[in-house]
Order: structure tokens, then sequence, then C-alpha cells
């Protein structure tokens, strides 16, 4: 990787600071005032620790060049730069000014998310949002916060998840940043979270948490198998190509478990001869043969990662269904891949081109063997 960058990639005029933060609280202000169904100090708090990130960031060519920048972060922005490069050039989305930016945050972790879910069935606790729709989660960015949420739901008799994240994506409405938090982890896994975040931006269908994100999930691995494999300098037989192609395969079996412990629920839950009572009863039993099956069946199968957040986390519905959100059906992804010879742009062409069409994207997908 190179050491230093000479320019920053092209961006729009700059409007004086002071506009900018004008524009970003009108905009936070007025989405709290267009939502309906989420509480509008909620949306403010967000709106401002959103406009916080973009007032700190600075561009990733000047972070790179300064020579106080450690070896390890210059290394790692330089490979976001060659990811959003990729994704923009060889995959065709339009990665707009996107990740050309660089916060450093005084913590490390972004925010908090919580989720919730009845404890007698596989459905989501959800809140409206403008633009995006309804979402079954919430994002905190104080631990009190978020913490009184979960406690608040868990007092109306609700499973919940409370669960730290280190990225996000506004979709391509401002210039969003690449987080200090997300060059905790390494190369392949920096890279894949970039083209993971820009696939939102190629394709998101509001209401349907569960596609886009198992979307991005693969999109994110397998674009970044064909970045370290085919880029100048990788190949298939560099260290990162290899490790980007053995944590795909284990996404997909963690996927093809997660799916069956899915199923194996909903039979319960949907019967109409266990009561309320029963189902939660009967429901921790196969919690139980279900983490015995992971880790003496699942988890020695796995080549690049082990998956311990599974058994060290409670599991209840909402624990299941954050996991449901980003590996449901990934085989069946990586089917439609092979359909289309390994094209991954022209999987990205059909999907954004007839995901209107049908009422569950899901549905355009086979099913794989």
């Amino acid at each position: 990787m190179p050491a230093k960058l000479d320019a920053a990639p092209s961006a729009a005029p700059r409007r004086p600071r002071r506009w900018v933060h004008a524009i970003l609280a009108l905009a936070a202000v007025s989405l709290a005032a267009s939502c309906v169904a989420c509480s509008p100090v909620y949306v403010i708090k967000a709106g401002i620790a959103e406009m916080q990130i973009l007032r700190t960031r600075q561009p990733i060519h000047r972070v790179v060049n300064d020579p106080t920048t450690s070896a390890d972060t210059r290394a790692k922005l330089a490979w976001v730069l060659e990811a959003r490069r990729f994704a923009g050039d060889e995959l065709g989305i339009d990665v707009g000014e996107s990740y050309t930016m660089f916060t450093q945050l005084d913590r490390d972790t972004l925010a908090l998310v919580v989720s919730a879910a009845p404890k007698d069935q596989l459905g989501a606790v959800t809140w409206w949002f403008p633009i995006v729709g309804r979402v079954p989660y919430r994002g905190f960015f104080s631990e009190d916060d978020a913490l009184d949420a979960a406690a608040d739901l868990e007092a109306k008799g609700y499973d919940t998840y409370v669960r730290p994240t280190a990225a996000f994506s506004t979709l391509g409405w401002f210039n969003d940043p690449l987080l200090s938090t997300v060059l905790d982890t390494d190369d392949v896994e920096v890279v894949q979270t970039v083209l993971h975040e820009l696939s939102h931006q190629h394709l998101f269908v509001p209401g349907h948490v569960d596609f886009n994100e198992s979307f991005a999930t693969f999109v994110g691995r397998v674009a970044a198998i064909q970045f370290f494999c085919t880029r100048a300098g990788g190949g298939p037989d560099t260290v990162r190509c290899q490790r980007a192609q053995a944590r795909w395969r284990d996404f997909q079996r963690f996927s093809v478990f997660i799916d069956g412990l899915r199923n194996e629920l909903e039979q319960l839950y949907y019967s109409r001869n266990a009561s309320y009572d029963d189902k939660v009863r009967r429901r921790e039993a196969i919690f139980a043969e279900a983490l015995t099956r992971f880790e003496e069946e699942v988890q020695p199968t796995f080549e690049a990662f082990t998956f311990s957040g599974f058994v060290t986390t409670p599991l209840n519905n909402a624990t299941l269904l954050a996991r449901i959100r980003y590996y449901n059906r990934l085989p069946d992804f990586d089917a439609l891949l092979a359909r289309h010879e390994g094209s991954l742009p022209s999987v990205l062409a059909e999907l954004r081109a007839r995901v209107g069409v049908v009422e569950d994207p899901f549905e355009l997908l086979p099913r794989s063997p």
C-alpha cells in the first residue's frame, strides 16, 4: 500500500462551515417534525450526533499525508480509497463523495443499537422514520439512553438486544465519513465494511431491512473477494484473497444454521395448539439444543470466524432476529451470483432493475441446492 497520497478525489465546491451547520440543523429539525410514529427528541438527538460526526471529519488524503498519523491507520485509509474506487469503477455503484473523509471518534463504539421482539414470535418491534420507512431497531449515541430504552421494552414483556455498531450509511444523503471505529479490524474487514455500506447507496428497499442488510452482507463479502483476488498486487494465492474467500464460506455456513433455527422456531410459534406460556417454555429447549448443535457440529466447520458471540450472547428472539437480519439466505444470493457466472455487477444491475416489481425482494433469489 502507498504510504502517501498526492491529492484528494474530486469534490463539490465547499460551502462556508456555518452554512453546512445550519443546513444540517434544519434537516434534523425537519426530520423530527415529519416523524409521526417516532420521538422528535430521539430524532433531534440523532441529528445532533450526526452533525458532530460530520463537523469533525477530515479529508482522508490529509490524514494519510499527516506525519503524525500511524503507519497502520495510513495503510488502512489507503485501502478505503481503493475500495471506493473499486465500487465505482468495477461494480457500477454511484459512490458519490462517501468515504473520502475520516472522523476520529473519542470512543471505541459508534453507537448502540436497541432491538426487541415478542417472546412468542419472530416478529420485530419496529419504528417508523422518514425516508427509510419502518425499521426494527433504534440507534443511540448514549449508553444510558440505550439501556433505558431496552429496560422500557423489557418492562412491556419483550425480548431485547443491545449491541454496538461501528459503521453506518446515510444512503448518500450526506458525505459519509469513514469512522475510526472501523479501523479496529484487519484490512479485509475494512474493505468489506466500506463495500457493505456503499451497497446501500446502490440498492435500499424501504421497509425491508432483512433484505437490505443481507444483500449488503453478500455484496460486501463477495466484492471484497473480487477486490483482493483480482487487483494489481493481489491474486488468488495472496493471504488477503484467501482470507476473504474463507470468511464468505463461513458466513454462508452460519446462514444455513440460522435459517434452520428460524424455521424450527416458526413451527412452534405458528402452532395454534400451544399457549403463550407453552411457546415460551418450549422455545428454551429449542435454544438449548441449537447451542449444543452449533458448538458440536457447526462451529468446528468454520475456517476463519468462530461466531463466538452466538454462544456468549443470551439467545432470545431479539438476538436471533439481529442475526437473521444480516445472514438471511446468503447461499441463495451466492446462487444468484452463480447464475450470472460470477459477475457481481450483473447481479447488482438485475436486482436494482427488478426489485420494484415484487412485493418481497427475496422473491428475486433462486433457492440454492
